[in-house]
């Protein structure tokens, strides 16, 4: 689960835990009212890939040529919900009986994944913008037994879940920054990710009477082929650029660098 839309890296991410060089990935927009632009983005996502784009559209019209629901979800590696009204979207899916097909997913094996709305979904409640007037808790599936706050850096949403926990209003829980996430298998989670050293992920917990807030040490997600962390060294160099390029003259690499950090890899030999 992740904090923010879908997006490249953590779709990446999804697709190398199937371990297929060529996974059947699953998109449902309907938090998003199957929106075209979206359903547009998760199909240059699946080029970037080069994995087929497969999509579950909710609003049909019936048609002995259209495939059921349980083929499309139950003949996929791995299903990613979009973001969007989270309310709106449990109750499309129980309406359609999605939500059990979900559970029938999960209990074959298949990852179940997803940002924001398509976070909160698989928790028992979450911190949720679906109603229109407030910032309120709605239920989801229930699939993992905790509660969800998405978008964490929210004040609003913030001083909601932490007041909900407190007063045992909600179970204990798990925050999340935006290009946050973390994977759960067997209900339990096991690793914890972020795309960058500014967004972070939090276990919110009562220890007696008073809130905790843990704040979870993760790895950072890179692009395949990236030097990896604890392969490169940093060094100070205590120059300008144009001190360290060619013939001291400038380069357009002057009108990107900001930091006096540079990279070295590591030997191999």
């Amino acid at each position: 689960m992740w904090e923010g839309d879908i997006n490249l890296k953590f779709t990446r991410y999804i697709a190398d835990l199937t371990g297929k060089e060529h996974p059947r990935l699953c998109y449902l927009p309907t938090a998003s009212g199957d929106n075209p632009d979206n359903i547009r983005f998760w199909g240059s996502i699946c080029n970037a890939l080069k994995i087929d784009t497969l999509v579950m559209n909710v609003w049909v019209s019936a048609s002995p040529d259209n495939q059921s629901f349980e083929d499309i979800l139950l003949n996929s590696d791995a299903i990613v919900v979009g973001g969007g009204n989270t309310l709106n979207m449990i109750g499309i899916w129980k309406a359609q009986g999605i939500d059990k097909i979900l559970k029938k997913a999960l209990n074959k094996g298949i990852i179940l994944s997803g940002g924001s709305a398509g976070s909160i979904c698989w928790f028992e409640k979450g911190i949720s913008d679906s109603r229109p007037t407030s910032i309120s808790a709605v239920e989801g599936l229930g699939l993992l037994p905790y509660s969800n706050c998405p978008h964490y850096s929210q004040k609003e949403r913030q001083d909601l879940f932490h007041k909900l926990i407190g007063n045992k209003k909600i179970h204990s829980g798990y925050a999340f920054d935006e290009r946050a996430g973390i994977l759960f298998v067997n209900g339990k989670a096991k690793e914890f990710v972020t795309q960058s050293d500014k967004h972070h992920l939090y276990h919110v917990f009562l220890k007696g009477k008073q809130l905790e807030i843990e704040k979870l040490e993760a790895k950072i997600v890179v692009s395949k082929n990236a030097i990896p962390e604890g392969e490169y060294q940093t060094t100070e160099v205590e120059k300008k650029l144009s001190e360290i390029a060619p013939d001291g003259k400038s380069t357009p690499l002057s009108a990107y660098v900001t930091s006096k950090k540079f990279l070295k890899a590591k030997s191999h030999s």
